[in-house]
């Protein structure tokens, strides 16, 4: 039996927690439903207050056992808009149980030629108790998802979106601006590699914090360490 989450629930459930990302790249060994949905429980297991998984499958496979909101999408496609793009993409996440839907916050046009303000207002009429997030690449994209109906602003996209180049580690002044206009809550994601850094994005007002590559993404930690020691290849011996 599916837990059915209100969006008060979601947002106390949230409330000062660590969100993790469960999601595998294309063509590599742990793009497997059951994979993901695996690391979830562990995640679960170690504290995350909910998780966020890629994919139908993923979702049918996990939302009727992971016991925190869980926040769906899909992706189609590489580029521009591909976060659950489109309303039938929103319309398939809902329909798996997923407590939230994220989907593309951004201000850029659509694939299916309707604004983000009509893809969330037919979403919450066919699904009334679901959590919309929107994903957003900058301040000017998080006050319009918000005029839009997003229950949730993540700063997602910051870097990704084609308004500023990514910066190297969490995108501060994103989350600072974000926050500064926020009526809603904010969930700080992208590029947070370290517990410091999650903590420095509670301490700068986000309602919660979502780590995906440094918990779950082990071909990319690995090439953490293997960088690093190449780096320091030349005093040994």
């Amino acid at each position: 039996m599916v837990a059915s989450w209100a969006r008060t629930q979601v947002v106390e459930a949230l409330r000062g927690g660590l969100v993790v990302s469960c999601q595998a790249y294309p063509d590599e060994p742990m793009l497997d439903a059951s994979t993901m949905v695996r690391i979830a429980r562990a995640a679960v297991a170690g504290g995350a207050v909910a998780v966020r998984l890629k994919g139908l499958d993923d979702l049918a496979l996990g939302v009727p056992v992971l016991p925190v909101p869980v926040i769906g999408l899909v992706k189609v496609g590489t580029s521009g808009v591909f976060i659950t793009p489109t309303l039938d993409d929103c319309l398939a996440v809902a329909a798996t149980g997923a407590a939230v839907v994220a989907l593309d916050g951004t201000r850029r046009p659509r694939p299916d030629g309707r604004t983000l303000a009509a893809t969330i207002a037919a979403l919450k009429q066919a699904h009334p108790d679901v959590t919309v997030m929107a994903d957003c690449g900058s301040a000017d994209d998080a006050r319009a998802a918000q005029d839009a109906g997003a229950d949730l602003l993540g700063t997602t996209l910051a870097g990704y979106s084609g308004e500023q180049p990514p910066t190297p580690g969490p995108d501060w002044q994103v989350l600072d601006e974000v926050v500064a206009l926020a009526e809603v809550p904010v969930i700080a994601e992208g590029r947070i590699h370290t517990p410091d850094q999650a903590g420095e994005a509670l301490h700068r007002g986000a309602h919660a914090v979502c780590v995906g590559t440094a918990i779950t993404h082990p071909t990319t930690i690995t090439s953490w360490f293997v960088d690093a020691l190449d780096a320091r290849g030349g005093s040994v011996g």
